[in-house]
């Protein structure tokens, strides 16, 4: 039995993409390699239903410090933590490692999942930029291991921070298995009349901010023919952006076509199922999780060409230059009215998206484990 300790604190904490990374990956890995120890360590627990599988299984073991611990501990503290539990391997799930953790003995691999701060300073203040550039350059060169979610990531970070490409190891993510489960007609109604949605829609689902591009989305929808206009429903939160896409809605008068709303996420597959059309051009992304997320469902995507956005949506979803809206109204279009092309692509689609399956990518992940300890 090998002992693994896991920074959790985003899967306690954080309930979008770096949360459901840490959920999804410790899931398949108790799930698969149940006879291995899994040691979470948190500053906080929040106690949710996303969260209980972690609370109240068996195959995990929780630590987190008293109040007072907590400002330095994942930096510091946690190294103590470690020792005591006898970890063997450390893994940083969200782009960092604690310091001084090399001269612990205990091995340590980091997943990092962009270098977006890095393309695009505009996007975060100075002093985040500062905090991220010295939290993941550190980690890449302490790593025994590091994991990439996706080539473009890899790329990223042989580039910016000179990292040989041997250390590297590109091991993309999963998504909930809910997703590759398809849902019966009367649970979809159930959902719809729950969220109060339309039979037929277009979904986007995201942080609601310029890099995510949803603005591009209804700038598309403003030139399609009337008849193709069907509703968008946006799943997710934004401010400022937000505000702006507002404007834009009300100067076109289109607001009556976009439904924004936040659903509970155990509901989420089943619109994914439903959607005619997931919209995702993204301007920059680590890796995408959403996109395969429809891939499961059977939803025919639209997405990027930018970075690492071809790697999740493959090769039957229709991509576009993120800053060309018309691109985008014709991939609609064509996904509307070309029943053939339709089906095409969401079976091809079906079919790229099960080299992501959960058992593929934690055979990957326990590989790397098994050679940075010497086992394999």
């Amino acid at each position: 039995m090998l002992r693994f300790g896991y920074d959790a604190k985003r899967l306690f904490n954080n309930f979008t993409g770096l949360g459901n990374y840490s959920r999804t990956l410790l899931k398949n890995l108790s799930n698969y390699y149940p006879n291995h120890a899994y040691f979470l360590f948190s500053p906080k627990i929040e106690r949710k239903p996303e969260t209980k599988l972690f609370t109240s299984s068996v195959s995990f073991s929780l630590y987190n410090p008293n109040r007072y611990q907590r400002p330095l501990w994942r930096s510091y503290g946690i190294r103590y933590a470690l020792k005591r539990h006898k970890i063997q391997l450390y893994h940083g799930l969200s782009n960092e490692l604690p310091i001084g953790l090399s001269s612990t003995g205990i091995k340590s691999v980091v997943t990092i999942h962009d270098l977006v701060f890095k393309h695009r300073p505009d996007y975060y203040p100075l002093i985040d930029r500062t905090v991220y550039d010295l939290k993941f350059r550190y980690a890449c060169q302490k790593a025994d291991a590091i994991v990439a979610i996706s080539e473009s990531t890899k790329n990223d970070i042989i580039n910016f921070y000179q990292i040989p490409a041997e250390k590297i190891r590109v091991i993309y993510q999963s998504c909930d298995e809910r997703f590759m489960q398809e849902k019966s007609a009367k649970l979809i109604d159930q959902i719809l009349a729950k969220y109060q949605l339309p039979s037929e829609f277009m979904l986007y689902v995201g942080t609601i901010t310029e890099r995510k591009n949803l603005l591009g989305i209804v700038q598309a929808m403003a030139i399609l023919p009337p008849s193709l206009r069907i509703p968008l429903v946006v799943i997710g939160k934004g401010k400022e952006y937000k505000a702006q896409v507002v404007q834009f809605l009300q100067r076109e008068g289109l607001s009556k076509l976009v439904i924004f709303t936040q659903v509970d996420n155990d509901d989420l597959p089943v619109i994914f199922q439903k959607a005619s059309i997931f919209l995702y051009p993204s301007r920059l992304e680590g890796f995408g999780i959403p996109v395969i997320e429809a891939l499961f469902s059977g939803t025919p995507v639209i997405s990027s060409r930018a970075s690492s956005l071809p790697e999740a949506a493959g090769p039957a979803s229709w991509l576009v230059n993120p800053e060309e809206p018309a691109q985008i109204t014709a991939g609609i279009e064509r996904i509307l009215e070309d029943a053939t092309f339709r089906k095409n692509m969401i079976e091809s689609g079906f079919q790229y998206a099960q080299s992501f399956k959960g058992e593929v990518v934690t055979e990957e992940m326990m590989d790397l484990y098994e050679r940075i300890l010497g086992l394999a």
